[in-house]
């Protein structure tokens, strides 16, 4: 027989440790997970300082594919940040869900290898500079299958501005 404080410590200890991972799971009132990457779906964009076209634009993307990470929703607006860290609102029919990248957008010179296989010994089919726009295809948790600039192939996740860390997706 157990007593009353053993199953509610083993009940305590179930929901302390289910927690954590349910507090990285949020999801939006669109029942979307935030945060989420996605696209620019046309340009130009505007991007707003509140929630409504009543706020001042506080910049403009004038370039469709940019990727943005949605953080927030209200309404039909999302609030997005970009990849040097900026917020703002946009309305969610000027984004898709198409997921794009941007190569070590932290870097200002080098490369980043692309191979034909998410390996790290296989061929180098080209080099990536920072800050090329990229389309991805999928990433397995380490790497992201991409496309850019007619060049196709793998790049570590880690590198790519786009995908978190171990996320997976076809």
């Amino acid at each position: 027989m157990t007593s009353r404080p053993s199953v509610l410590a083993a009940l305590l200890v179930l929901v302390l440790g289910v927690a954590p991972a349910l507090a990285q799971q949020a999801v939006g009132p669109s029942g979307l997970p935030l945060p989420r990457f996605v696209s620019t779906k046309s340009s130009p964009v505007n991007i707003r300082q509140g929630p409504s076209k009543d706020h001042d634009v506080a910049w403009t993307f004038v370039k469709a594919g940019v990727p943005v990470e949605v953080i927030q929703e209200f309404d039909v607006w999302f609030r997005i940040r970009d990849s040097e860290g900026a917020e703002g609102w946009v309305q969610k029919s000027l984004l898709s869900g198409k997921r794009t990248g941007l190569v070590a957008p932290w870097e200002k010179k080098g490369v980043t290898p692309m191979r034909d296989k998410g390996e790290a010994g296989a061929r180098i089919v080209a080099n990536v500079e920072p800050g090329v726009m990229v389309e991805i295809a999928e990433c397995s948790g380490r790497w992201c299958r991409i496309a850019a600039d007619g060049a196709k192939g793998w790049i570590e996740q880690g590198r790519v501005w786009g995908a978190y860390p171990d996320e997976t997706f076809r």
